[in-house]
């Protein structure tokens, strides 16, 4: 398979909570200066997205913007709809729309919602996204959700934003092949990412879809500081505490990727609470594997090996969730677009 030669360098704004919504919009004006393509932004249980990123869009001018992930149980499929036709209007067209399940960790846990269908919840999601982006009337009948009577009350964007779905199983990547515009892949192998990306060529094939037309987003972690041991350290902690707080899904990738060992330990560790543990279970070898941290020199080299694997449309330069603002700055600059 071959796409494109050149992936674009995106961000992806920090997880984590930052000092106030002035950083985020400040690290979003710094990529689009440095020439990154694309900022994306998380949403987990701080800012919720879609004030943060209307404040970007009106305080950028180029740099596209998008949601990476908006869970698809907090809001309902038409409210997502709105939102993403109010955020294009807003940017000019410069919105993408990255949305998936998220885990039992936040959808149960701070919204209150049961975890139930997933990925059946995703596709419903999507259908009904691009009724309403079209200005037709919603007529839809689910499994899950039944909708009837009513279109979009504004004109619908000339340009509808790219839907994308993410993933990290086999199912959940085939599902993004069959009915999404794209895949965010994370904390993933190259070897691991070579396996996810057949998935999604077989989910292009059912659902009679051009493999060429998805665009692949991979997040990458990065931290490029002078200081080497505070950037592996920092990218040590954010890994263990996705594999040992945020559920099983991330363990379970792991598991799938090679490293069953490392991932049970890392999360018995962390549940018993020996989080200096679960972070020394992490090895050397592990960390290099699912992304960049140590000098800028070195990062500069690690990133571009991942730019070069054949399937992936953009690499989108991630931070471990306890990056201070000087440390993203630092990275970002290290890494930016030549």
């Amino acid at each position: 398979m071959t796409r494109n030669s050149t992936p674009t360098r995106d961000v992806f704004l920090p997880v984590a909570a930052q000092p106030s919504i002035d950083t985020l919009v400040e690290y979003a004006q710094d990529a689009e200066e440095l020439g990154y393509d694309r900022a994306w932004l998380p949403e987990t249980w701080g800012r919720d997205a879609v004030t943060v990123l209307t404040a970007i869009a009106e305080r950028t001018d180029e740099i596209g913007i998008g949601t990476s992930i908006a869970n698809v149980y907090s809001r309902s499929p038409a409210l997502i709809g709105q939102t993403a036709a109010t955020l294009q209007e807003v940017s000019d067209g410069r919105l993408r729309v990255g949305l998936g399940p998220s885990g039992p960790a936040v959808v149960e846990g701070w919204h209150g919602v049961d975890y139930d269908r997933p990925l059946r919840r995703t596709r419903e999601t999507i259908d009904i996204i691009r009724l309403v982006l079209s200005g037709d009337r919603v007529e839809y009948d689910g499994d899950i959700f039944t909708l009837s009577g009513l279109r979009l009350r504004c004109d619908p964007p000339d340009t509808p934003p790219g839907l994308d779905a993410a993933g990290m199983g086999p199912k959940s990547v085939e599902l993004a092949g069959r009915f999404a515009d794209g895949w965010h892949a994370l904390m993933l192998t190259r070897d691991g990412l070579g396996d996810r990306l057949d998935d999604l060529r077989r989910g292009a094939e059912l659902g009679d879809r051009e493999f060429e037309d998805l665009r692949v987003t991979l997040s990458l972690p990065c931290l490029a500081l002078d200081d080497r041991e505070r950037a592996r350290g920092l990218a040590r902690n954010h890994l263990a505490f996705y594999v040992g707080a945020m559920g099983t899904f991330y363990r379970e990738a792991l598991e799938r990727q090679g490293y069953e060992d490392e991932a049970v330990e890392i999360a018995s560790e962390w549940a018993n609470r020996n989080h200096d543990a679960a972070e020394a279970a992490v090895s050397d070898e592990l960390l290099d594997d699912l992304g960049v941290a140590g000098t800028p020199d070195e990062c500069r080299e690690r990133y571009a090996e991942w730019e070069a694997i054949d399937g992936v449309d953009a690499v989108s330069v991630s931070f471990p969730r306890g990056a201070e603002p000087g440390e993203i700055d630092a990275t970002m600059r290290a890494l930016a677009p030549e």
